[in-house]
């Protein structure tokens, strides 16, 4: 894992400011603790922030193909390119000879061979910025499903990028601005590709390449989601599956430092982590280290609900016996959730802000005791978006509604205008307008999504809501999930993320994937061979919440502190009369992570405001 930074300038000699590159790439000094470098030149300067996971001595970015001493390209690169070997064998036979052992050096000699085609051939997550020197061009590209971040900022002579919001915001050309469309998307949960909150700003989107010439900038797709008929038998569709997974799992195992598996206990995470246990037995390596993250006092006063159904704890310790891994509980404390600290990092990895505090806050805890023992993790997301899984499809009321499934949820079952935005000021909601800004998106992504002629009603419609689950959702989940370990150097992979297994789940018919009647059958299935029966058995629960009454008790001071608070950055978004009533009654926050949504969405909406200096045209 790498940050990567840089600008272009077709009018200016940037020979003379190397520092402001500087200065953007150590914003993202967590994704590169071991290294910091510069290429300089009078049209581009990239840098790099370099975590050293594969080829740890000969890797060094920002990387240079000259010929006959003459320069060709420089690129910097964020990822790891999972066929690279077949990729080495490929362009060796076309004359290419390498000095590295890394896939950087491959990506290069890939974009000299096959130019701007040459991430067809990836297998991996990625993200890159090549400038070739002989054409004065950059190609900024983009992993199929998005797993790396890229953000573009063009300018009127060139363009600057990064592997984060942050880093473009540190040049002194970009203002933090957010204006009513990039907070609608702060509010909306809507996941729009392409789109960041910050005025200017772009995200490359998924399986895109951007090209920056001196005549302009062009944005091409290289890959995408294709519908075709699904001809297997169950059998083998089961069949298949597993051996999808098996070798994305066995591909995600590459590197020459540690890795480790984040467990929950669950069907996604533990399948995955009993494969790798495999793999690693049949190579005579093992066990496998395993993390999960588990609160203080949740045991003694967890209460089952709709969403959240059993605690996590009983079910990886039976994984962790049946497969004898060397796992560590990461145990956090109330306290550990309120650490200002701690808040702050979580809010300043994923540039803008969350109205699941606590959940982000103990996130961002697992992984930073994962980096301490490993610098790569492995994780179950996205299994639920392939197969299935996510609860509101087994919901007809949210797996028709006109939006987002997951927005119709939040909006029956939290709040009217989503999930943490109870206590925005009514008037300035109403302008906003939330949920016609996710009907719109909606729409939107409903045109893109491939069909089959004559495919019945269900289907097309669950091809639809998996299309959503993989282009949007994603770029929530993945996305939080990738910014939070960058910040402490952890490499986040995910094996789900396979584009050979992406295809072929989303065109498996919806009556296999719910064969046996329950969610992720065919998943389940695939991996029932590797697991104890009791997590074979148990039903989908997400990532665990604070229940300690001392954490609602804290915000509530902090909300009343707000309120009184009239420079507060924050203080014209607020619906006062909602706030207090929320006071006024010591038990409103009484009922989980739910009712503490719009509290924590308002504090975090504070924060972000004054310690971005972001300044809001609404």
């Amino acid at each position: 894992m790498s940050g990567i930074a840089g600008w272009v300038d077709f009018e200016r000699d940037l020979g003379r400011d190397a520092a402001t590159v500087r200065a953007m790439a150590a914003t993202l000094a967590g994704r590169g603790p071991d290294a910091e470098e510069l290429w300089v030149s009078g049209r581009a300067v990239l840098g790099h922030r370099r975590l050293a996971v594969v080829d740890r001595d000969g890797g060094r970015q920002p990387m240079l193909v000259e010929e006959d001493g003459r320069p060709l390209a420089v690129v910097v690169f964020n990822g790891e390119i999972f066929n690279a070997a077949e990729l080495r064998a490929q362009l060796s036979a076309h004359g290419h000879t390498f000095r590295t052992r890394g896939d950087t050096e491959v990506v290069l000699r890939a974009y000299l061979q096959w130019g701007a085609d040459c991430p067809r051939r990836f297998n991996g997550m990625f993200a890159f910025g090549i400038w070739d020197v002989r054409k004065e061009e950059l190609l900024l590209a983009r992993d199929h499903v998005g797993a790396k971040p890229l953000i573009y900022c063009p300018t009127p002579t060139g363009v600057l990028f990064g592997s984060e919001p942050k880093a473009i915001l540190a040049h002194p050309m970009v203002p933090a601005v957010v204006d009513v469309d990039g907070f609608r998307e702060v509010l909306s949960q809507s996941g729009t590709p392409g789109k960041v909150v910050f005025r200017g700003l772009h995200e490359v989107r998924a399986g895109h390449l951007v090209r920056v010439r001196r005549q302009g900038l062009t944005v091409a797709k290289f890959w995408g989601l294709e519908a075709y008929e699904h001809n297997d038998d169950l059998k083998t569709t089961i069949g298949t599956v597993r051996e999808l997974l098996e070798d994305a799992a066995a591909l995600n195992l590459m590197s020459e430092v540690p890795i480790c598996s984040l467990i929950s206990g669950g069907l996604d995470s533990s399948g995955l982590t009993a494969l790798v246990a495999k793999v690693l037995k049949a190579r005579g390596e093992g066990p496998v280290r395993t993390f999960t993250v588990d609160y203080r006092g949740l045991a003694e006063n967890f209460q089952p609900d709709e969403v959240r159904t059993s605690l996590d704890a009983p079910y990886v310790a039976d994984l962790v016996k049946h497969i004898g891994a060397d796992h560590t509980t990461v145990m956090v404390s109330t306290e550990d959730l309120l650490d200002p600290v701690m808040r702050a990092a979580t809010l300043r990895a994923r540039d803008v802000p969350s109205p699941l505090g606590d959940m982000q806050t103990g996130l961002y805890l697992l992984y930073r005791e994962a980096a301490n023992h490993s610098r790569v993790a492995l994780t179950g997301q996205l299994a639920d978006s392939l197969f299935g899984g996510l609860k509101w499809l087994q919901d007809p009321q949210f797996a028709n509604a006109d939006t987002f499934p997951w927005v119709a949820l939040a909006q029956k079952r939290a709040c009217p205008d989503g999930i943490g935005n109870g206590l925005i000021e009514p008037r300035l909601l109403r302008r906003l307008d939330i949920p016609a800004y996710c009907t719109e998106r909606f729409h939107e992504a409903l045109a893109e999504v491939p069909g089959i002629p004559g495919e019945d009603r269900l289907n097309r419609r669950m091809r639809e809501m998996t299309y959503m689950q993989l282009t949007r959702y994603p770029e929530t989940l993945i996305k939080n999930d990738e910014r939070l370990s960058g910040q402490v150097g952890l490499e986040a992979r995910f094996p789900y993320c396979d584009p050979r297994l992406l295809t072929y789940a989303f065109n498996t018919p919806w009556d296999m994937q719910v064969f046996d009647g329950r969610e992720k059958s065919v998943l389940r299935a695939a991996v029932a061979d590797l697991l104890p029966k009791s997590v074979l058995e148990r039903p989908k629960s997400p990532f665990p919440v604070s229940v300690d009454p001392a954490y609602a008790k804290v915000l509530r001071t902090e909300l009343t502190e707000l309120l009184e608070d009239p420079g507060a950055p924050a203080a014209a978004l607020i619906d006062r009369p909602g706030a207090r009533a929320v006071l006024d009654d010591p038990d409103s926050l009484a009922n989980g992570w739910r009712s503490r949504a719009n509290v924590e969405m308002l504090l975090q909406v504070n924060s972000w405001l004054r310690d971005y200096g972001i300044r809001l045209e609404l």
